[in-house]
């Protein structure tokens, strides 16, 4: 008699077919974990970022305020410059920076190095115990608590505000740093509002880059206005942190003109295109988008804590 075949359980394609969904589905589950993972640990973050001790900074540009005007000399209005203005602000990552503008005072015939001696008297006088600098540009003041403000004196004019100049012996040309914040502001609606968050996130990456590596917060903010202007990808804090990231690398080979007229580059101070220190600069950043890529490739939050936190 011929012998029947015997069953022998399903196919090896059918077995293997059923492996790769199973593993497919495993796998999107792992992502879908570790990207709610991510998002969540960068909204965390970013709201630690913006409970930090805003008051105190509030508290002390009223104390100098009422240092600068004590004599009723006339009006002496503080105006928020640097990241405060812009939303962008961390505490101990980002700069302070105010404009003192003289309107119709006593001093608005001064020069401005005697503006800025007249500035650290008075600050002297109610700050006894405070550490107070004057540079060519502005009165640094570091408080016991480690807040560093710098109060740069202004004239308004009607084309825009004066500060001093480089070399500190006369008054600028007229500035306009609000089109710079008007701009940056444009910028964030049109992704969203997650242009801000993601620049908070990126001066955390760069608090944690060798010194000599590191963007001033002008700078930062300059990019992220060129990155995200004609952005088209994913609006999620992690993929356009590392989009920040990778573009910030190739840019900052080349200087940005300074749309406020405050100087001609937002980044003189990294020197001419294609500098020694442009050029370690962008192999920094392009290794630390590097790192980023891993992280994701890998589904790893570890890394990601790493990159922002240390």
């Amino acid at each position: 008699m011929g012998g029947g075949s015997s069953y022998s359980g399903p196919s090896t394609r059918t077995t293997d077919e059923a492996e790769r969904i199973f593993k497919s589905t495993v796998d999107e589950a792992k992502q879908a974990s570790y990207q709610a993972d991510v998002n969540s640990y960068f909204q965390d973050l970013l709201s630690d970022f913006n409970n930090r001790k805003v008051d105190e900074i509030n508290t002390h540009l009223q104390t100098i305020k009422d240092a600068l005007t004590k004599e009723n000399i006339g009006s002496i209005n503080l105006v928020y410059g640097g990241s405060i203005k812009k939303h962008t602000y961390i505490d101990g990552l980002s700069d302070v920076d105010v404009l003192a503008t003289i309107d119709n005072t006593a001093l608005a015939n001064a020069s401005p190095r005697q503006v800025l001696e007249y500035f650290a008297e008075k600050l002297r006088e109610r700050l006894r115990n405070t550490e107070i600098k004057i540079g060519n540009l502005a009165v640094t003041v570091k408080f016991s608590d480690g807040h560093e403000i710098q109060v740069l004196p202004a004239v308004s004019t009607a084309t825009g505000v004066r500060i001093s100049s480089s070399n500190g012996t006369d008054w600028s040309g007229a500035i306009r740093p609000d089109k710079f914040a008007n701009k940056l502001t444009s910028v964030n609606q049109s992704n969203s509002g997650k242009v801000v968050p993601v620049i908070k996130l990126y001066k955390a990456v760069n608090s944690g880059l060798p010194e000599d590596a590191q963007l001033s917060g002008y700078h930062i903010e300059s990019l992220a206005i060129n990155a995200f202007s004609n952005y088209q990808g994913s609006l999620s804090h992690k993929d356009m942190l590392l989009h920040f990231v990778e573009y910030s690398s190739k840019t900052v080979l080349s200087p940005i003109k300074d749309s406020t007229g405050q100087s001609v580059h937002v980044d003189d101070y990294l020197g001419d295109p294609a500098s020694s220190k442009r050029i370690r600069v962008s192999t920094i950043l392009q290794n630390t988008a590097a790192q980023m890529k891993t992280a994701d490739s890998e589904a790893s939050l570890e890394r990601w804590r790493k990159l922002v936190e240390e």
